[in-house]
């Protein structure tokens, strides 16, 4: 909220007035090869790129789409758009890019990204679709949208039926104000770095509602995607995480959503089984429907969790073979203040730190809760709550029990 309102109270006119000029002047198309553009694989297509990108999508309210046409196009320095500073709506309905059958092989020399949109004044609807960016493994991401200042921001933005590979830095990279967007599609494989990573800016920038659907995000040196510097709030959508060199997918602070997820062999880069860890690294809190966990390999588990907060796992499962035979669903542990909700899920889960879940329908069926007096998984029948003692009575108490011996046995 805090976000919203720094871009909106001193936004709305600017807004209203970016939005006239674009009817007035509709977004248009333009072609990559009227700028130059060969496509044949041997001329250096940078400079005629970099005057397409700066003509369709850094001129302002006349912001179009550019289409660049199938061929493979080298690229020897970075190619940059940046749109008017302190303009708001700049960027309308169809601009971006859409390169379904161009391949972009980078010969980039430094850590630099392929592509980078930085946002220095309030950007929307903008659209990455179709590109194959190859990478050379010198380079740094492939694709970067980058809005790190509150007073900017990247919203309402797609990113689709995209391959990017073998980069040097990440696949794709969003940092600050980037919001309210959809990676739709995409393949994220081979990067030196991580397939995709999201971070709040360091200037306070805040990303959120990012949803990313149907995407391959595998074989990645590091990991296969990557929630830092306090992010939390993206959401995979039947996305799958394969043979990445750690963990598939690492969500510092918690993450908001994972549905129909795979992890499938990633910890590539261990020694073997006994020296992996899991598909997953969560942190802080989580929400997992239908995901699943396999390994034939090093991945241990599906997930490894620290929860502070809540964690609920509806329909997930974790399983092995081969070296992998022993590998489950989760390891989890956290405050024992937190909540852990697990519903018809299979796999061998471990629980550390006197962290006790509530268990519905798993392996060894009917319903499981805490045992302990001070688990905040307890049973209660009204006010009233239900523990096992150190000598293994069933104890009952109006409230909740100060110590082991409180309230009264049952049956007495």
């Amino acid at each position: 909220m805090n976000r919203r309102s720094l871009l909106f109270a001193g936004a709305g006119a600017g807004l209203a007035a970016g939005v006239q000029g674009a009817q007035a002047a509709p977004g248009r198309r333009l072609s990559a090869r009227a700028f130059g553009a060969k496509g044949d694989g041997r001329a250096d297509d940078t400079a005629a790129l970099q005057s397409a990108m700066t003509a369709a999508l850094a001129s302002g309210k006349a912001a179009g789409l550019l289409i660049i046409e199938p061929g493979t196009y080298r690229i020897t320095q970075p190619l940059h758009i940046a749109p008017p500073r302190g303009q708001s709506g700049d960027v309308v309905h169809l601009s971006g890019i859409s390169g379904y059958g161009a391949r972009l092989v980078s010969e980039i020399r430094r850590p630099s990204p392929v592509i980078a949109f930085a946002s220095r004044s309030i950007t929307r609807f903008i659209l990455f679709e179709g590109l194959d960016i190859l990478g050379c493994g010198t380079e740094g991401p492939g694709l970067q949208l980058e809005s790190d200042d509150n007073r900017t921001g990247i919203y309402n933005f797609c990113i689709r039926d995209m391959a990017v590979q073998e980069c040097g830095g990440d696949g794709c990279r969003m940092v600050g104000n980037v919001f309210e967007g959809q990676v739709i599609n995409s393949y994220f494989r081979k990067n030196k770095r991580n397939g995709i990573s999201f971070a709040h800016g360091t200037q306070g920038g805040i990303l959120s509602s990012i949803h990313v659907f149907g995407c391959v995000l595998g074989d990645n040196a590091l990991y296969g995607a990557h929630l830092t510097n306090n992010c939390n709030d993206v959401a995979f959508y039947g996305c799958y995480f394969v043979t990445n060199g750690s963990f598939g997918l690492v969500a510092e602070n918690g993450i908001t959503l994972l549905s129909d997820c795979g992890f499938e062999n990633n910890q590539m880069s261990a020694k073997d089984f006994d020296h992996g860890d899991a598909g997953l690294l969560l942190q802080n809190y989580g929400t997992l429907i239908g995901c699943s966990g396999y390994s034939i390999f090093k991945q241990t588990a599906m997930m490894r969790a620290d929860i502070l907060q809540n964690l609920t796992l509806i329909g997930c499962a974790g399983s092995g073979n081969e070296q992998a035979r022993n590998a489950g669903l989760a390891r989890i542990t956290g405050q024992p203040s937190a909540r852990v909700v697990m519903i018809g899920c299979n796999g061998e889960s471990r629980f550390s730190n006197g962290l006790e879940p509530v268990e519905i329908g798993g392996l060894g069926g009917g319903i499981k809760l805490g045992s302990h007096w001070n688990s905040s998984s307890l049973a209660r029948l009204g006010d009233h709550h239900l523990w096992v003692d150190r000598r293994g009575q069933l104890r009952i108490k109006g409230g909740a029990p100060s110590s082991d011996e409180d309230g009264a046995l049952v049956g007495s």
